[in-house]
């Protein structure tokens, strides 16, 4: 089974797909211990991983090799954050066939100029293309992909760069016209009204996929109201919580002058042991090594 149909018998069965976001194999381990149904490869959580900037400065070989780590590490369908396509058309058609040689099932592009700037920063460069020139886009996509069954998604920025409701279900019709499979609408406001409107409002078949870390009221109930959505995305909050729990590991051994009081707060070496398939190596060493 392609990793594309693995993520459309999810969608099928469930209805709603929930990917959690990670910035590596061990995340997006963790992510499918959780019970997520999919990995979200994060552009933004990776860059952060980096310690760089969200503005197309990491390159699509380093998001690649992430993507592929996650997916043969997680064992669930990935969702490529490939921010612009890394261009322009031309660029898109070699992405897309990487990223599908790399096992992602699901491709995310937005309708932003290359390079982008992060969506939810406050006073950003929010540049975006041409509904024209981002169908031609789509349209490279899908004639790139060899499995019929890896999903395109389209995702509009139309409400983060302010141009308003009637821009955004605009530029959704054309991109399900040019053969989007599923519509990704964001927005930074803090609370889902404007998303729920654009719901309401959106008259095409393709599913809607939500990004909710600006409103985290958008619950799963409440997404699931709404009927339309076919993917929720919980968008950056592994490297949010790595870098919280680090920070207080970090500074209480500064505090403590030692590692005596963090070490019942955080996971044991036999943990990381297991995550990483020790017992499995040990076996082996007996089976093979003689």
């Amino acid at each position: 089974m392609t990793a594309g149909r693995k993520f459309r018998d999810v969608l099928a069965r469930k209805g709603l797909v929930e990917a959690m976001a990670s910035h590596s194999p061990l995340s997006a381990m963790l992510a499918a211990e959780a019970g997520f149904d999919a990995i979200w490869a994060s552009g933004f959580e990776l860059s952060a991983m980096y310690g760089v900037p969200d503005v197309s400065v990491v390159s699509m070989t380093q998001h690649l090799d992430m993507t592929r780590a996650m997916a043969d590490r997680s064992g669930l369908p990935v969702v490529a954050d490939i921010d612009t396509g890394f261009g322009n058309a031309i660029n898109v058609l070699y992405a897309v066939e990487q990223y599908e040689r790399a096992g992602a099932a699901v491709i995310v592009m937005e309708d932003k100029s290359f390079p982008k700037v992060t969506s939810l920063i406050a006073g950003g460069r929010q540049d975006m293309v041409r509904i024209e020139e981002f169908q031609g886009k789509i349209e490279a996509a899908r004639a790139a992909r060899r499995d019929p069954d890896l999903v395109i998604v389209a995702r509009t920025e139309a409400l983060i760069a302010g141009l308003g409701q009637e821009e955004a279900l605009k530029r959704a019709r054309a991109y399900e016209a040019a053969g989007a499979d599923m519509i990704l609408v964001h927005s930074k406001q803090k609370t889902p009204d404007e998303i729920e409107a654009f719901v309401r409002a959106w008259d095409g078949k393709a599913p809607i996929a939500l990004v909710p870390t600006a409103y985290p009221q958008m619950t799963v109930a409440r997404v699931k109201e709404l009927k339309k959505i076919g993917l929720l995305i919980w968008g950056n909050h592994a490297i949010r919580a790595s870098v919280g729990a680090m920070r207080a590991t970090f500074a209480q051994i500064r505090k403590e002058g030692g590692i005596h009081g963090v070490e019942s707060q955080i996971a044991t070496v036999d943990d990381v042991f297991e995550l990483q398939g020790m017992s499995a190596v040990k076996d082996n060493e007996k089976r093979f090594l003689r």
